[in-house]
This record gives C-alpha cells, sequence and structure tokens, in this order.
C-alpha cells in the first residue's frame, strides 16, 4: 500500500491491541461503519494499554485530534493499536491507530488515529500515581 496525499503511515505503529470485525449493525444510514463505534474500540484498546502501564484501573479524560482517512466497511477486520507516548504523576497519553483490513482482500488501510489520555483511579475514583516501570 501507498500511503495517501493526507500522510496515513504503510504500518501501523505500536503493538496491536483490539482485533474485531464490522458488522451490518455497526453502519450509518450510509451503510459505513459508525466513526462512533470506532471511536470506541479505541478507546477500549486505549484502556488495555492504560491498565497494563498503570497496573489498575485507569479512565479516560480526553481524546486529542482524532482524524478520519477512511471509511470502515461491513466486513472489515479492524485492528488497532497503541503506544504509549508518555507518562506523567497520574496521567498516561497513548497513541492509538486504527487500520481495517479490507473485506476480502489483502488491504490493510489506516483509518484513523488519536492521542487518548488516561488517568489512574484508586478504588474510590480519586487519582492515584502511576507506577514506575519495573525493569
Amino acid at each position: 500500500m501507498s500511503p495517501a496525499a493526507d500522510g496515513p503511515e504503510e504500518a501501523p505503529r505500536g503493538t496491536l491491541t483490539v482485533r474485531t470485525i464490522a458488522m451490518p449493525g455497526d453502519t450509518n444510514a450510509n451503510g459505513d461503519i459508525f466513526g462512533g463505534w470506532v471511536m470506541s474500540r479505541m478507546d477500549q484498546a486505549g484502556g488495555i494499554a492504560g491498565v497494563d502501564r498503570a497496573q489498575g484501573r485507569v479512565v479516560t479524560i480526553a481524546v486529542d485530534a482524532m482524524t478520519f482517512f477512511r471509511p470502515v466497511k461491513v466486513g472489515d477486520v479492524l485492528s488497532v493499536y497503541t503506544e504509549i507516548e508518555s507518562v506523567g504523576r497520574t496521567s498516561m497519553k497513548i497513541h492509538v491507530e486504527a487500520w481495517a483490513k479490507r473485506f476480502r482482500t489483502t488491504l490493510h488501510e489506516k483509518v484513523t488515529d488519536a492521542t487518548f489520555t488516561f488517568v489512574a483511579i484508586d478504588e474510590e475514583g480519586r487519582p492515584r500515581p502511576v507506577p514506575k516501570p519495573e525493569g
């Protein structure tokens, strides 16, 4: 695949965190998959990466600069990749990319990306420090 004029890369950035298939029930009136459905999968993947890094509960507090490059279609396999960009005292910025393997093809295209901010929380829902990395 060659990059489009809007600049999506040729290979995913980060670790494959969530993989799912786009189904007919996830479509809008145009027959494309709802952007909110894609965003939800991205939030889920970011949450998984955040929980792993924070070693406990996290909550989403912000999504920065989400850009949709291409639509997702019914039957596409959506793969969501995550990469920790930065860690503060209680928060983390996680880069999240969604790629679609087009139905019945070998074409793999970047469809959207964003930076999600998560905050580590304790059992009472209060911010808590993110542990230092092991090793």
